[in-house]
């Protein structure tokens, strides 16, 4: 048997574990049960096993079969891309849409696990062969829970305080406290929004956040989330019941206008809290400033 084979098998098998662990469908329903899985499990074993295979081509001197990683890379970039299209075109139906920011996210986070895997199964493998199996098994924990740790970033509770504030109006004005949401003329629209509207208020905990709350793109994630979780009480073709964020231009806070099906404010707030920080919002203008006077 050739002495490499255990260690290949030792790091493709970390590596799918890895790619399992981090493939979770949670109250966003995304991967889908059951073929998402499949096919993210399915991407996942193979980038484990290039990860595995790599460790013995490096030693071997072999650097030509090393290359194939580069020619992997450009692979998962198609899974970013594929998760990308299939968000976007599934993106129309939904009642409440992800938006374009939180799409970007969500396809990113999918291509960068991938590597991910490949780091594990890299470790397992080589720590197999310069050691033995025990220390592979602890090079490959650590892996892991650097991919937990990877995987999980900031969420919208860790950047703001979150409080309800119940929808009002003022006239054909409707607000969210002091923030204007939008305008309602016709009283039986405002009657539901009275019955079923709820109303939060973010505020932010820093000068940085400001900014990053202020991204249309965090915001619609929010609405989505909050959507998804607890219903919407609007259907097609009903533009005064859709869910609004504003944002306050003295302060920076912010107004959620949400229409659920489950009126719970405890599990609403739990809910939005619970919303990622998206990447592509996420501003730094005090480092920015601080940088500057340096210079």
């Amino acid at each position: 048997m050739n002495e490499y084979i255990m260690p290949i098998v030792f790091g493709i098998i970390l590596g799918t574990i890895a790619r399992v662990m981090m493939l979770r469908t949670d109250y966003r329903q995304y991967p889908t049960y059951l073929h998402g899985k499949i096919i993210h499990v399915a991407l996942g074993f193979i980038a484990a096993s290039l990860g595995a295979v790599a460790v013995p081509a490096m030693l071997e001197m072999n650097f030509t079969a090393v290359t194939f990683l580069t020619v992997a890379a450009t692979q998962f970039r198609e899974v970013r891309n594929m998760e990308r299209n299939t968000l976007s075109e599934i993106d129309g139906d939904e009642l409440v849409s992800r938006g374009k920011a939180y799409i970007e996210g969500i396809a990113i986070s999918f291509e960068s696990r991938n590597y991910l895997v490949i780091l594990t199964a890299f470790i397992g493998t080589l720590f197999y062969i310069l050691w033995n199996i025990y220390i592979a098994f602890f090079g490959a924990i650590i892996c892991l829970i650097i991919s937990k740790v990877l995987q999980s970033g900031s969420t919208i509770k860790d950047i703001v305080d979150i409080e309800y504030s119940p929808p009002h109006f003022d006239g054909a004005g409707l607000y969210i406290d002091n923030i204007y949401i939008m305008n309602i003329g016709l009283p039986a629209r405002q009657e539901e929004i009275l019955k079923y509207g709820m109303g939060f208020i973010l505020k932010p905990k820093n000068i940085n956040v400001v900014n990053t709350i202020a991204h249309l793109g965090q915001r619609q994630a929010i609405l989505h989330d909050v959507s998804v979780s607890l219903g919407v009480f609007r259907d097609s073709g009903t533009p005064a019941l859709v869910p609004l964020i504003k944002r306050d231009l003295d302060d920076g806070r912010i107004g959620v206008f949400i229409l659920p099906q489950i009126r719970d404010k405890e599990k609403a707030m739990k809910v939005i809290g619970a919303v990622p920080v998206l990447e592509t919002a996420i501003r730094m203008p005090s480092r920015a400033n601080q940088r500057k006077e340096v210079e």
